[in-house]
């Protein structure tokens, strides 16, 4: 009997897990539809604001007479008025930002459509209800999601993470549930795109590649340092995906930058709705930084974990070594940031190399490299 209630608590997380993809793809829509919405919004202001402009240019040149002299003049302040909408949409070349609600009123029609976030990431008071839609699709999302965590632990009777398909689904989830606490301080609307497009990819993989029936951990497994290491790797592994996609953008923002002050055309216009490479970048460092400490204890926890399972802190295992060399990475990135002067993009290809090497560690590591730490499930 209790085998049987473990295997139908693991199909219905099976059915909760296909529930939660299916949710963040419909979110992952809007989230795609909020960015494209917005971004046509901010060039119909832009082409607005250059056609307004270029009506009025005539009649003053034509004006001769003291009214047609003061028509010129009222015009022309209209014009510089406009001129000034258009400029705080666009912002200036180093940073995206945000307009207010009694600028956005004065853009016209398209005001609040979609605005442009600022430096401090904070919310303005602009309705976009394509992001708030997927932001409730999102929570709807990981509520679904939390629900197939749980009935798996149920009809394990174990913590969730004992092997690949149950570490790429709580990994999920940890990733989702991360940004939207995050989203209650700072807007970061604009990665939910990348963030739950991760998240349905690890899900996808996990029913896909690593399916593993509901079953008992290996020996080595059984002990409360499993609770302890994996969850603060898995932690640490979902702030490293939000740097990760932070960094990405970086990089596309800071080429778009360059082209815009290189006179060249803003061919990427939803990126007027994320913030300037410097304000990825400066989040991404804090952020970074506490995952760094988190994974300075996932790493020390392991240790302490493996003289207890094998009787030796340290055995140049492959899953400790990449564990280490992911430590090193972010360590790297640290140091060079914080003394070195290594900004920009080369602090961003440092961040990427090192999420790189978390998903090399969790994926071939695990299912190619034979080892004591060979808890794929495969």
């Amino acid at each position: 009997m209790p085998f049987a209630i473990n295997e139908t608590m693991g199909q219905y997380s099976e059915l909760f897990m296909l529930l939660a993809a299916g949710t963040y793809t419909v979110a992952f829509i809007a989230f795609a539809w909020d960015l494209a919405k917005s971004s046509r919004a901010l060039r119909a202001i832009d082409l607005k604001a250059a056609g307004a402009a270029g009506t009025r240019v005539p009649a003053m040149a034509g004006a001769g007479a003291s009214a047609g002299s003061a028509a010129g003049s009222a015009a022309a302040a209209d014009s510089v008025a406009t001129d000034r909408v258009d400029s705080h949409l666009a912002g200036p070349v180093g940073r995206a930002e945000r307009p207010s609600s009694s600028v956005a009123k004065r853009g016209g029609d398209a005001s609040g459509a979609g605005q442009t976030a600022d430096a401090d990431m904070r919310y303005a008071a602009e309705r976009r209800v394509p992001a708030r839609v997927a932001v409730a699709l999102t929570v709807l999302g990981v509520l679904i999601h939390a629900a197939g965590v749980i009935t798996r632990a149920v009809g394990a009777g174990r913590v969730p993470w004992g092997n690949m398909y149950e570490f790429l689904t709580t990994g999920a989830f940890v990733a989702v549930a991360v940004f939207l606490l995050v989203l209650i301080r700072r807007d970061l609307r604009f990665l939910g795109t990348f963030v739950v497009g991760l998240a349905i990819i690890m899900l996808v993989a996990a029913s896909v590649a690593y399916w593993t029936p509901v079953g008992h951990l290996v020996p080595a497994l059984q002990s409360y340092w499993l609770i302890i290491h994996v969850s603060i790797a898995v932690l640490s592994s979902a702030l490293f995906t939000l740097t990760f996609a932070m960094s990405a953008l970086q990089l596309v923002q800071s080429h778009r930058q360059k082209t815009v002050a290189a006179g060249g055309a803003d061919k990427l216009g939803f990126m007027r709705l994320v913030p300037s490479a410097l304000s990825l970048e400066n989040l991404s460092y804090r952020i970074n930084a506490i995952a760094f400490i988190g994974w300075t204890f996932t790493l020390m926890f392991g240790a302490i974990w493996a003289e207890k399972a094998w009787g030796r802190f340290w055995g140049w295992d492959t899953k400790e070594v990449w564990t280490f060399v992911i430590w090193v990475v972010y360590a790297g990135y640290l140091h060079a940031r914080a003394t070195r002067g290594w900004t920009g993009t080369r602090a961003a290809w440092l961040s990427i190399v090192g999420y790189l090497c978390v998903v090399f560690n969790f994926t071939i590591v695990n299912q190619f490299f034979n080892g004591l730490h060979s808890y794929s499930g495969l």
